[in-house]
């Protein structure tokens, strides 16, 4: 795949604004040991036979190794699906806040004041606060993926400046079936048909950008995979797992769709993981954790992955 160049505005505090120019992330990028990535394509038989038994839900998968042990490998079994993404849009939204951080522009440590205005139901703990009061950025942060706040995740909305700049990161990266239209829990705004929508394959490419380095600092990366670690929503992933195996992850959950998508942590064989589904929320929770099962065991079995238990 050519590289393309993009241009970011950058502002800082009592500074002018710059623009960067600089490569486009452009993903999946090709494996850099072609004998080592072939080793990762069996599983693709595995998880097209999972993808096909289910019946009530189309259901899309991408995996891309992040360790080497397979020559930084991707394959997907309808990794083009695009669902709606349901909370899973959280991660650009967290994405966004943490690349200003970076920037300069913000620090986590700023407040936010938080209206009786803004409370919404759904996941989330802050509704269950008083209110009027200020959140720090990091809070909102931290429960926006922990908890998958709702209230956390519009209010960061609005105070990265509406849906616009979620956007234009997405446009960055060249994830052309991921869209921020409309804030969580706006049923008027579903039902205007302004909805929320990604793929696997998108997915995977922004959780391997920030695990690579490309898009997040150091520090920033770490941030957000802690988060991620410390997700109080573990029906599906971990769920499939033996316990105490290591993942970092993010769900979604709408009447329509199920979804999980993160990082499998396992020492040597660390990798990125999307998987997404349409149809009865029910019947995609169990798809999604055959999929995370599936994945799981290939990895784990002596012949393709890093260790026995």
């Amino acid at each position: 795949m050519t590289p393309t160049e993009g241009t970011l505005a950058v502002t800082r505090r009592h500074h002018p604004p710059t623009e960067r120019t600089g490569v486009v992330v452009t993903s999946p990028q090709p494996p850099t040991d072609p004998v080592a990535g072939a080793r990762l394509f069996p599983l693709s038989g595995q998880l097209a036979r999972v993808v096909a038994d289910a019946s009530l839900n189309p259901a899309g998968v991408t995996v891309r190794d992040l360790s080497g042990r397979y020559g930084d490998q991707q394959i997907a079994v309808n990794g083009a699906l695009r669902p709606k993404a349901a909370s899973v849009i959280k991660l650009w939204i967290l994405v966004e806040l943490l690349r200003r951080v970076d920037c300069g522009q913000v620090s986590l440590d700023d407040g936010v004041l938080v209206t009786p205005a803004d409370v919404v139901g759904g996941t989330g703990q802050l509704q269950f606060e008083t209110f009027p009061q200020v959140v720090t950025l990091h809070r909102l942060a931290q429960y926006l993926i922990k908890y998958s706040d709702n209230i956390a995740a519009n209010v960061l909305i609005t105070y990265l400046g509406g849906f616009a700049p979620v956007n234009a990161l997405i446009d960055s990266m060249n994830q052309r079936s991921t869209i921020l239209a409309r804030r969580m829990l706006d049923s008027a705004a579903a039902l205007r048909g302004e909805e929320n929508y990604t793929s696997p394959d998108d997915v995977v490419s922004l959780l391997g950008a920030v695990w690579d380095g490309e898009i997040l600092t150091p520090a920033s990366r770490d941030l957000m995979i802690g988060f991620m670690r410390e997700q109080t929503l573990n029906t599906k992933i971990p769920a499939a797992l033996p316990p105490g195996v290591p993942v970092a992850h993010k769900t979604g959950d709408l009447p329509d769709a199920s979804h999980d998508v993160g990082y499998y942590l396992i020492p040597g064989s660390e990798t990125a993981v999307a998987f997404l589904t349409a149809g009865p929320m029910d019947t995609g929770d169990e798809t999604v954790r055959r999929m995370a099962r599936t994945v799981y065991d290939f990895l784990v079995t002596p012949a393709g992955g890093a260790y026995e238990e």
